[in-house]
């Protein structure tokens, strides 16, 4: 199997169920920063390593790959499609909720905005934290113009918590 197919050289690609659409269409821009997102974040991992954090990151990582695959299948997918699709679970979202509270029990409370650095990974969080908040708006954007899982844009309002 090669790594090109020539099936996208006229700008369109295909959602879960084979439909074609442009590349730019608000579905492939959602779940193409959701991607860019779980890129970012595996850059904080790399930066983390050996920390107690990197695990909760891996989870996330996950979480996200499902994310993907739940904003790249149209509601309007084949049953077969949509039968295999992961999506968001309340599950993630709550375990998202605990991890913010048990970092917040331990850290002192915040008095000012935290400027962007600090250490490479740090930086790295930082900066998945915006492109999480893009993520979030894109996502927020196909809703309105599609059907999309509630819990997709309630995972990543908590995430860029």
């Amino acid at each position: 199997m090669k790594l090109y197919t020539k099936t996208g050289d006229a700008g369109q690609t295909s959602l879960f169920g084979g439909k074609r659409v442009d590349k730019d269409e608000l579905r492939v821009e959602a779940y193409g920063t959701v991607d860019e997102l779980n890129a970012v974040l595996g850059v904080a991992a790399a930066h983390l390593r050996e920390l107690p954090l990197e695990q909760e990151i891996h989870a996330i990582q996950s979480d996200l790959f499902d994310l993907g695959a739940d904003l790249a299948t149209p509601p309007d997918a084949s049953p077969a499609a949509s039968g295999w699709t992961k999506r968001i679970q309340p599950e993630q979202i709550h375990r998202l909720e605990e991890w913010i509270d048990r970092f917040q029990a331990e850290t002192e409370p915040l008095a000012h905005f935290v400027l962007p650095g600090g250490s490479p990974g740090g930086a790295a969080l930082h900066l998945a934290r915006t492109v999480c908040r893009r993520a979030e708006r894109r996502v927020v954007s196909l809703a309105k113009a599609e059907a999309v899982t509630p819990e997709a844009i309630i995972y990543l309002n908590r995430l860029s918590d």
